[in-house]
């Protein structure tokens, strides 16, 4: 079982005089410095020229300097810029500018694990993931409550990384709810696993193999569409409440009965073995490397993929449907 800890187990101290820098003022980046701020730490925005976060930042009270300026005066630089800039980043803006002794932060291990990032050894290294969107750390904080995190450290060059670590998890909120020990590599190994097996790559495949059958067998593709998406999130949330149990409990002895007959028809052992198969080439980073190689080369494969997806007939169902719904803030997706 993992170790968790709570408000109770942090040294607050830790951080009063130190600033923390904040790279990136995106979905994570704005309930970080937002949360720490109101924590009573110290927090500056660091942004690249140009970018369009920056109202939102000014317009939040925060001092926005480029990265360079950002991380000159930091104690504690935070990563929070997709993982595929941050090795270029580090390179160019943060390594120059870095102070002796001043803590790496990161919200997931991707950069470090892979080593995109590859910090001085006389440097703290740690992460604090909250298990939830930025919208959501921020809202639980000013509830006063809190987004469970995860906190791991990758390097201790001052012996009082995890301190540190806990600290910012703590005011971030994480403390009231609890923060799970872990490391860079569970973490990150355990996210794109399941990011690509489930979470996305699995269910957005499964929904469409079911419409698709269901449309190809002369059903209408509303019908096809309400009962393998729709239905989803009914489904999902009895989970995320209480679990398979709960869902369990929740539906009709029909709908029980056929979950225990045919799902692990659907989930079947080829299935599994393709997942190890995804989970071996996150592991050995064939996956980071793959993924690297495609921004590198500007993402050709990755928008044809994105058009073709863009063109299932599931989309076209669904925007019509979903207009059918007052009670639904539909969203619609903007070209890639």
């Amino acid at each position: 079982m993992a170790t968790v800890l709570y408000d109770r187990d942090a040294n607050m101290k830790v951080l009063e005089g130190k600033t923390v820098a904040v790279l990136g003022y995106g979905s994570q980046g704005h309930a970080h410095a937002q949360n720490l701020r109101d924590s009573g730490v110290s927090v500056v925005v660091g942004l690249h020229e140009g970018s369009r976060s920056r109202a939102a930042a000014e317009r939040d009270g925060f001092a926005v300097h480029s990265v360079d300026d950002a991380v000159k005066n930091a104690d504690v630089v935070m990563f929070l810029m997709p993982d595929h800039v941050q090795g270029t980043v580090y390179r160019t803006s943060v390594a120059p500018n870095l102070k002796k002794g001043a803590a790496l932060a990161f919200a997931h291990g991707f950069s470090v694990h892979f080593s995109q990032v590859e910090p001085p050894k006389d440097n703290d290294v740690f992460m604090v993931a909250p298990k939830g969107p930025g919208h959501l750390v921020r809202r639980m904080y000013t509830d006063g409550r809190g987004v469970p995190c995860l906190l791991a450290v990758e390097q201790d060059a001052s012996g009082h990384a995890r301190e540190l670590g806990l600290a910012y998890a703590c005011a971030l909120g994480g403390g009231r709810a609890g923060v799970l020990c872990t490391t860079f590599a569970e973490e990150t190994e355990t996210d794109l696993f399941g990011e690509q097996a489930v979470l996305c790559g699995g269910i957005t495949e499964l929904i469409k193999a079911g419409f698709d059958t269901l449309v190809e067998a002369g059903y209408q593709p509303e019908i096809a569409y309400f009962e393998c998406l729709n239905e989803m999130k009914l489904i999902v949330d009895l989970m995320y409440e209480g679990g398979m149990g709960w869902m369990r409990y929740s539906v009709s002895d029909t709908a029980k009965y056929g979950d225990l007959t045919a799902g692990k028809k659907v989930i079947d052992g080829r299935v599994r073995e393709t997942m190890k198969t995804l989970l071996a080439d996150v592991k050995d980073g064939s996956f980071a490397k793959d993924w690297m190689l495609e921004n590198q080369c500007g993402r050709p494969r990755m928008k044809k993929w994105m058009q073709q997806e863009k063109s299932h007939p599931i989309e076209a169902v669904g925007k019509e449907l979903r207009a059918m719904m007052p009670w639904m803030d539909a969203k619609s997706a903007p070209d890639a």
